[in-house]
């Protein structure tokens, strides 16, 4: 019996592919000395970079970012894409001064101990005050509080009674200790002064 006419053909049979998969994409190679795929020619040094950059300008020109990074504009746009899907860039926001209006919000940095639960530990608790939407912020610390809950609200009333009505209340919750933001001077890493501006509080006689 002669060949098969399958092996007649003047080309080769195809190669066979190699399926990998990565973070839930799946990547093919079907040759030797293809291009290396955008996951691998990313340093960490350089996707460190593109964070930073991100960070301090969210409107940065994506081809201005590849450029800096030393990578292909398309590669770069993945990378972003991918760190935006597995929740490593959370979101873009502007640095806004709200001292700059009259009726702009107060803040109010609140010391929390707590006492934690034996499954849980401080989890459960800071899970139940980080749902309040007067919470702008929350974190466990060292030292003698155990949480700092960053506060937002109209007017100091509206943050005080939203510390005396619903957080201090909270099974679990054993003291607190409310410091007022009175005047903002950095933000994220951004002055919120001009080089000329005066920066005395004014003080009552």
């Amino acid at each position: 019996m002669g060949p098969s006419r399958r092996w007649r053909s003047a080309e080769p049979p195809n190669r066979p592919r190699l399926t990998i998969h990565l973070a839930g994409r799946k990547l093919n190679s079907a040759k030797r000395g293809s291009p290396a795929p955008w996951w691998r020619l990313m340093t960490d040094e350089q996707r460190k970079e593109l964070l930073e950059t991100i960070q301090d300008d969210p409107m940065v020109d994506r081809a201005e970012l590849a450029v800096r990074l030393g990578m292909d504009a398309a590669e770069t746009q993945a990378e972003v894409q991918r760190l935006e899907a597995n929740g490593m860039i959370k979101a873009y926001r502007a640095i806004i001064d709200w001292d700059r209006l009259e009726d702009a919000p107060i803040y109010a940095f609140v010391d929390v101990h707590v006492k934690p639960e034996p499954d849980s530990g401080f989890d459960a608790i800071a899970r139940r005050i980080a749902l309040f939407d007067e919470v702008h912020s929350l974190y466990l610390i060292s030292g003698g509080k155990d949480l700092l809950v960053v506060v937002e609200g109209g007017d100091f009333k509206e943050v005080a009674l939203f510390v005396a009505e619903k957080l201090s209340p909270l099974k679990g919750v054993e003291s607190t200790g409310t410091s007022f933001v009175l005047r903002k001077y950095k933000k994220d890493g951004e002055l919120l002064l001009s080089a000329t501006e005066d920066t005395r509080l004014a003080i009552a006689p």
